[in-house]
C-alpha cells in the first residue's frame, strides 16, 4: 500500500482498537520499523494528528484531545495519483479565479492535500508550476461582487444588482433569481430570471457595478428550461430564434478544425475532396463572425444569405483597413 493508505490505515486501526501497538502496527502495513516511525511522526507533525504513546499500554493511541472531540484527522484520504491530480485542479483553478476568491477558501484543502501527498511547500509548488494556464483577454471584475453572487447562486437567494450594459453608459437597477454561473472564454456570466423584464437574461459579471444579497428566496426554474432558452444559440449569446449556419472548410483547414467542437449539437462530414462541412445553430451572428474571421481564407459560408453577407462585409473592413 502506498503512504496515503498506510496513514488512513493507521488512523482506522488506532481509532478502532484505542490502543495499539508498534509490533501489530508493523503487522498490519508490512513496512519497515523506520517507515512506520517516519509515518507516526509525519501524522503528528504535518496532519495535526494526536497521537500518543502510552507507556502503561505499551502502545499508540489519540490523546485527550480527540476523545474530547475537538480533533478529528482528515475523513477524505486519496492516492497518490490522486492527490497529483488535486493539485493540476488547483493550477487549473487559479487560471479561471484571477480574483482568488474561490482559492482564497479551497486553500486550507489544498494545504492538506499537500500535506497527505508528504511534500513541503517549495515542492508543492514545483508540481503546480508544471502545469501552466495561457489567458488571453480576461475581463476583469471586482471580487466582493463574485463572491456575493456565487453565494447568491449557491443559497438560491434573489439579488439586487446595479447592471450596465456595454452600449449603456447609465446602466440600471434589477432584482434577480440566480439560476447558475458560466464561464466562457476568459469572462463570467449570471445567468437569471430578471424580475424586471419577466424573462431569462445573462449578464457579464464585469457589468455588474454592486451586488446585494437579499434575504428573499429565488424563483427556482427547471435546468431543462434554463438549458433550453439560453444554451441554444452560438457561443455566450442567447434568446431569439435559432437558425442553422452551414460553413465549408478548405481541405487544409479541415485537418484541425474537424477536431474542434464549435457547438454540442453541430453536425458535420468530410466531403470527397477533403473538405469539411460544418452546420450548426446560432442566435446572434457576432461571437459566430469573430470564429470565422480567425480562419478568412479557408472557410466559406455556404448559408444563410444574411450570415454570408455579413462575413464579406467583415472581410471588406479588414481589407479596407490596410
Amino acid at each position: 500500500m502506498d503512504r496515503t493508505e498506510r496513514f488512513y490505515k493507521i488512523e482506522h486501526l488506532i481509532r478502532s482498537r484505542g490502543c495499539v501497538s508498534f509490533a501489530e502496527l508493523l503487522d498490519a502495513l508490512e513496512v519497515s520499523p523506520a517507515t512506520l516511525k517516519r509515518d507516526l511522526a509525519y501524522l503528528r507533525e504535518r496532519l495535526d494528528a494526536p497521537i500518543e504513546y502510552d507507556a502503561a499500554e505499551n502502545g499508540y493511541r489519540f490523546g485527550q484531545q480527540w476523545r474530547g472531540g475537538k480533533h478529528e484527522l482528515p475523513g477524505m484520504w486519496f492516492n497518490e495519483a490522486e492527490l497529483h491530480a488535486l493539485l493540476t485542479m488547483q493550477q487549473m483553478l487559479a487560471g479561471l479565479d484571477e480574483q482568488g476568491v474561490v482559492g482564497r477558501h479551497l486553500q486550507p484543502m489544498f494545504d492538506k492535500v499537500t500535506g497527505m501527498l508528504g511534500v513541503d511547500a517549495a515542492e508543492a509548488d514545483e508540481l503546480r508550476r508544471r502545469v501552466k494556464l495561457i489567458g488571453t483577454a480576461r475581463r476583469r471584475m471586482a471580487s466582493d461582487c463574485f463572491e456575493t453572487v456565487g453565494s447568491a447562486v449557491v443559497k438560491r437567494r434573489r439579488l439586487a444588482i446595479r447592471y450596465r450594459k456595454k452600449r449603456d453608459s447609465a446602466g440600471g437597477e434589477r432584482e434577480v433569481s440566480p439560476q447558475r454561473l458560466v464561464h466562457h472564454r476568459h469572462a463570467w456570466y449570471l445567468d437569471a430570471f430578471c424580475h424586471r423584464s419577466q424573462g431569462l437574461r445573462r449578464f457579464a459579471l464585469d457589468g455588474i457595478e454592486a451586488a446585494t444579497l437579499l434575504d428573499t428566496e429565488a424563483q427556482g426554474l427547471a435546468l431543462a428550461e434554463l438549458e433550453a432558452e439560453l444554451d441554444r444559440g452560438y457561443g455566450i449569446f442567447a434568446g431569439g430564434t435559432p437558425q442553422e449556419a452551414e460553413l465549408l472548410f478548405s481541405a487544409d483547414a479541415a485537418a484541425w478544425v474537424s477536431r474542434e467542437e464549435w457547438h454540442p449539437t453541430q453536425q458535420s462530414e468530410f466531403l470527397a475532396d477533403g473538405r469539411w462541412r460544418l452546420r450548426l445553430p446560432y442566435v446572434d451572428d457576432t461571437e459566430l463572425l469573430m470564429d470565422l474571421l480567425r480562419h478568412a481564407g479557408q472557410v466559406e459560408v455556404v448559408q444563410p444569405a444574411a450570415l454570408r453577407e455579413a462575413y464579406a462585409q467583415r472581410l471588406r473592413q479588414a481589407v479596407a483597413a490596410l
